[in-house]
């Protein structure tokens, strides 16, 4: 179990209709306390992870007409007495598919959508250090790379803005990831073409051609990123998975049109692409099965018709891919 605190502060007309919500959605705990102004109350409830995301959105609908209210999740690292669970809902708890609400993921997710200077120079950091590691054919240092590379915020950012039909917020997510892979390919140009370096490892030859093992390793990798977000897993190896799938391609590209072997630039590009559109695909649909949706029924159609279209052009483009390396690998 992962107990929260909810926090609500709204008009005191409020407090027994909220107490009620709370006891209805089985909280483990409910207090009222008034505030200072005399007008208004804190109400503090102390749930799990089975009901919060409906007790949130039930007390959204009742305070739906106030003007002036709040609701803050905390995180509840330890309480006593221990809170004791029984079999039944340790064995739901283990079904269930999200263990955090929708505000506490877009909390989360919005924050990998934003360009500021710490992602540009995460990005031109894990670029340089794969680009060497590529070139000098050392896997290590391009794992050690793929773990500073501050590329699974963008992606999941846009599949998740897609299953709320958040167009801004898949706006900035497109926007953020074209300037990171931009900074990312055109550092590793100029490298190549200061430097003058050698272009023929098996590393840097290895992500010239696209196979269906690619398209399989970023499908893998996009599912298993979306898959740690809403059930609440550790992100960072998953966030190495994905920058498996678009960095090194990413330093290639840069690497080779640096060197004027605009050929294999291009080649490494097309892995890039098709690596990004299984990523974005792979997390669209376990967002998509996992019920991550709006609150209000009108914006919930929005964002089926987002989901479905984004869906849809990303599976085209992948079919388009496939049909593609079909043709070179005959």
């Amino acid at each position: 179990m992962q107990p929260k605190i909810i926090e609500i502060v709204a008009g005191g007309g409020h407090a027994d209709t909220l107490v009620a919500i709370a006891e209805e959605s089985d909280a483990l705990d409910c207090h009222v306390l008034p505030i200072e102004d005399g007008q208004r109350v804190l109400v503090r409830i102390l749930t799990g992870s089975g009901e919060r995301q409906s007790l949130v959105d039930a007390i959204q609908r009742q305070l739906s007409t106030d003007t002036a209210w709040r609701l803050t999740i905390i995180p509840v690292d330890g309480t006593l007495p221990q809170i004791e669970e029984d079999e039944d809902e340790r064995a739901a708890q283990q079904h269930r598919a999200l263990t955090a609400t929708r505000e506490e993921l877009y909390a989360v997710i919005a924050g990998g959508a934003v360009i500021d200077r710490n992602f540009l120079l995460f990005v031109i950091l894990s670029t340089m250090v794969a680009g060497i590691g590529l070139v000098v054919d050392n896997v290590a240092v391009v794992i050690g790379a793929m773990v500073i590379a501050p590329l699974l915020g963008p992606n999941l950012a846009f599949a998740f803005g897609a299953a709320l039909g958040d167009i801004g917020l898949m706006g900035r997510a497109i926007r953020t990831s074209l300037a990171g892979l931009s900074v990312a390919i055109a550092s590793c140009a100029a490298f190549a073409a200061l430097t003058g370096v050698g272009l023929d490892s098996a590393q840097l030859l290895a992500r010239t051609h696209v196979g269906y093992g690619d398209i399989v390793l970023a499908l893998a990798s996009g599912a298993a990123a979306a898959l740690s977000l809403t059930t609440g897993l550790p992100t960072a190896l998953v966030g190495v998975m994905v920058a498996v799938a678009i960095l090194p391609p990413a330093a290639t590209a840069g690497l080779m049109a640096g060197g004027d072997r605009f050929g294999e630039a291009m080649a490494a590009a097309m892995l890039l692409v098709v690596n990004l559109i299984c990523v974005n695909l792979a997390a669209q649909v376990v967002f998509a099965v996992q019920g991550i949706k709006p609150h209000h029924w009108f914006e919930q159609k929005s964002a089926r018709q987002s989901t479905v279209i984004s869906a849809l052009v990303w599976a085209i483009l992948l079919a388009s891919a496939v049909f593609g390396i079909s043709l070179f690998s005959d």
